[in-house]
């Protein structure tokens, strides 16, 4: 993720800095695994320092592998801690808070976003309409019913 995140950098400063080529290359050259975490986390501290401001946008972070998950974490303190002209925002499941209250900076902004599982019985329903004309016969009631209970035991796990 954090090589993603240095090529939009890159992309964003319209080159890809010397320093950030060079170190591709040698990783390269010596074995072709390319760069390990520390590097990039090194070359994208580097190419956020010629940027104004960067939004990291980092979408379920409770999806990243549990045993890769504190390296991660780790890495995206060091990059806030050491680029002022970052800002961070991370999305993942409740249970994952305290694992990133572990990691990321005192006084980071929390909001807990809520299901409501009214606005999932409309989306669904409005979909199964949607696709409804195409084969009538596919969607009874029953199997609209069974989806709509499934969907919304589903919401209570969020």
């Amino acid at each position: 993720m954090i090589g993603a995140a240095l090529r939009q950098v890159a992309v964003r400063a319209g080159r890809i800095p010397d320093e950030t080529k060079n170190a591709f290359d040698k990783a390269n050259r010596d074995g072709g695994e390319g760069l390990r975490l520390p590097g990039m986390v090194k070359l994208f501290i580097n190419a956020i320092d010629s940027i104004e401001l960067v939004y990291l946008c980092v979408d379920a972070v409770d999806e990243v592998l549990r045993e890769r998950r504190p390296e991660f974490l780790r890495a995206l303190r060091q990059i806030t801690r050491d680029t002022p002209n970052l800002r961070l925002f991370l999305t993942g499941r409740s249970y994952i808070r305290g694992e990133l209250d572990n990691y990321l900076p005192e006084g980071a902004s929390v909001i807990d976003i809520v299901v409501d599982p009214g606005d999932i019985t409309k989306f669904l329903s409005q979909k199964i309409a949607d696709h409804s004309h195409q084969d009538p016969d596919l969607m009874t009631e029953d199997l609209k019913d069974d989806i709509m209970r499934t969907m919304l035991e589903g919401t209570s796990e969020m």
